[in-house]
């Protein structure tokens, strides 16, 4: 059985393996009928983030995510494509948020040694371990 290449791993020919969804639910914006995998469809949800990014994030906050750290994230993201976490794990998701192991607030850098690759899931599981984000408010 031969094999084709899709990103970084191999797939079996012949098409893609999708693993099992949940089902898709209604968008969170009031009104809004789209149905989808995440919280806000994506027309609303970069709406959602422009809203949080002007009026929710703490202002120092904003000053250490500026555009020489959207530059080292892309970079990283590029050099990682796979979330480190499900990589020990044996399964290949794609990267979609790069986490610093040890946060800005408390001395960390923007180094490579002190980021990792992570899907959102492993991301959000990691913010739930330590209590210090969403889980704060």
């Amino acid at each position: 059985m031969g094999h084709t290449t899709c990103r970084a791993f191999l797939m079996p020919e012949g098409g893609e393996h999708n693993m099992p969804r949940k089902p898709k639910r209604p968008c969170s914006h009031p009104g809004c009928p789209n149905l989808t995998d995440g919280r806000y469809c994506p027309e609303h949800e970069k709406e959602e983030n422009k809203r949080y990014e002007r009026y929710d994030r703490d202002p120092a906050t904003k000053r250490r995510y500026g555009r020489a750290w959207k530059r080292i994230r892309d970079s990283y993201a590029a050099a990682h494509p796979l979330c480190e976490q499900c990589l020990k794990d044996g399964r290949y998701v794609a990267t979609e948020e790069i986490h610093h192991k040890l946060p800005l607030s408390q001395g960390g850098t923007h180094d490579r040694s002190n980021l990792i690759a992570l899907c959102k899931s492993c991301h959000a599981k990691i913010h739930a371990e330590h209590g210090d984000r969403w889980h704060n408010k």
